[in-house]
């Protein structure tokens, strides 16, 4: 049998809290599921305060994430921008930091990090924007190399008004200039599928920029639409609305396309990120992912 060029994951529910007794039975239902990598939303454990390390709550927690037979990729903040600047700008570069210390300790291949969103009304300008984005990356990447960590810059989509984050094509361009092996890209189908459409580009073009530097693959359905603000979960897959985390083949990502048209470098992770309303369903997004994983175009770029 051929040797396999990627590996197959899942994300841990997104919640608000990973409070230590949620956490063990989360990693023993992993373990059900063969799956080569869980990942871990690092922002909901508790291991960093005010840009620290606490070295008490991170050992329990290493208590619990060792001895289990697939690895880690750890999730950064949900709120790190690195395009910010003053008086959160060495705090964002702080976090960033003290988030790798902790995924090294817990044995993480790939640390996804959030790329930044340009604030229009500061008065800054986007060059300047970008260039402290790319500056904090690249300060950070010898580091992240010689600990065995692959940082993966995420896509993301304007979910809050005033706030301009990078098409997949434009994140690409960024890491190119960084120019680091351990700086690379975290494709996000749905942020990106969310993006293209809110400013008017062809969604698969894209996502085909920035497959070439995606060493880790968010996995997760959506309709590509941004718009009227409806305050229930239901109401917004009601209208189709938003991030919506489905199972796979619920939404609208042309999945076909993107396997025939994207080429990814060689051992990409894909990890299912699936909200916790489906999460039945998470046996059959594997099955899915698998499949989708195994027709995708893997080795033939490198970013």
């Amino acid at each position: 049998m051929p040797a396999r060029h990627y590996s197959i994951g899942y994300s841990l529910p997104n919640v608000d809290d990973y409070a230590l007794e949620k956490l063990g039975p989360a990693l023993e239902e992993a373990e059900r599921y063969g799956v080569d990598y869980v990942e871990i939303p690092l922002y909901a454990t508790d291991v960093v305060a005010n840009g620290r390390v606490l070295p008490e709550r991170l050992r329990a927690v290493k208590a619990l994430t060792g001895g289990r037979p697939f690895g880690y990729t750890m999730h950064g903040p949900l709120g790190l921008d690195l395009m910010e600047r003053g008086a959160m700008e060495a705090m964002h570069r702080q976090v960033l930091k003290a988030h790798l210390d902790v995924t090294a300790e817990l044995g993480g291949a790939h640390l996804v990090a959030h790329s930044g969103r340009f604030a229009e009304a500061d008065g800054d300008s986007p060059a300047d924007a970008l260039a402290r984005q790319r500056d904090a990356l690249a300060d950070i990447a010898d580091e992240a190399q010689a600990r065995g960590i692959t940082i993966a810059v995420e896509n993301l989509f304007a979910s809050r008004p005033g706030l301009e984050p990078l098409l997949p094509s434009e994140l690409a361009a960024e890491i190119a200039k960084i120019g680091h092996p351990a700086i690379r890209a975290c494709l996000d189908f749905s942020h990106g599928y969310l993006e293209s459409t809110r400013r008017g580009a062809d969604f698969v073009t894209e996502a085909a920029a920035l497959a070439p530097f995606a060493k880790h693959l968010h996995v997760h359905d959506s309709f590509g639409k941004l718009g009227a603000f409806f305050p229930h979960r239901a109401e917004r897959l009601a209208y189709g609305i938003g991030d919506l985390h489905l199972p796979f083949g619920l939404g609208s990502i042309p999945w076909d396309e993107l396997m025939s048209r994207l080429a990814f470098p060689s051992d990409p992770i894909f990890i299912y990120e699936l909200a916790p309303p489906y999460w039945s369903d998470l046996p059959f997004c594997l099955e899915k992912l698998r499949e989708l994983a195994a027709r995708a175009n893997i080795g033939a770029a490198q970013g």
